[in-house]
């Protein structure tokens, strides 16, 4: 039996960058469950010891996966924007991204050392955002992320359907816009 070596076939080195595009291409094609290191390997044509060049473990590269497709979430954050429509937009750009990649955002629930990194920074921005409209701020942070979480899962299970997902973005769009409201009037600062 032929054993894959560290170089793919054509003889150059493997990169972080072509883990990571392998790494996710498997996440979008087969889910979060398919993702291991020995099926990533054979996926790029190495052997797994390879992959651990590049990434200490599956949450490292989960880690780096959700550096790769959520670090635009935090980009276009505007200190001057008021605090709701800052969080609005976060909330909009973050949708957006579990409705393209949901595999990857299922994978980190699946694995809590995973959640680092970029995921913890849009964590700990929307928190100091919530925190500004109400004393509830991790109670709001939730149910914000939740509702982004499910509504970005039901936009990746209608990505066939470009009007279908339109109208699901538009909803989410709306449905987020009656939770701020709920929560600029029940949150005021007591």
């Amino acid at each position: 039996m032929n054993r894959p070596r560290g170089r793919p076939a054509r003889g150059q080195g493997v990169t972080l960058d072509a883990i990571l595009d392998a790494a996710l291409s498997l996440l979008d094609e087969e889910g979060e469950a398919a993702l291991s290191m020995r099926a990533l390997a054979a996926r790029i044509e190495v052997t797994p010891m390879s992959l651990y060049h590049h990434v200490a473990d599956r949450a490292a590269l989960l880690v780096a996966l959700s550096g790769r497709i959520y670090g635009g979430v935090l980009e276009g954050e505007h200190d001057e924007a008021p605090p709701q429509e800052a969080l609005r937009a976060l909330l909009l750009r973050y949708h957006e991204a579990v409705g393209r990649h949901p595999a990857l955002t299922l994978a980190i629930f699946g694995e809590p050392s995973a959640f680092a990194g970029t995921t913890v920074r849009i964590s700990q921005r929307l928190e100091a955002l919530v925190s500004t409209l109400t004393q509830q701020a991790d109670l709001w942070r939730d149910i914000l992320v939740d509702h982004a979480h499910g509504s970005g899962l039901a936009l990746a299970a209608a990505r066939d359907d470009a009007v279908y997902a339109d109208t699901l973005r538009v909803r989410y769009a709306e449905a987020l816009d009656l939770l701020l409201a709920a929560l600029r009037a029940s949150g005021s600062k007591h």
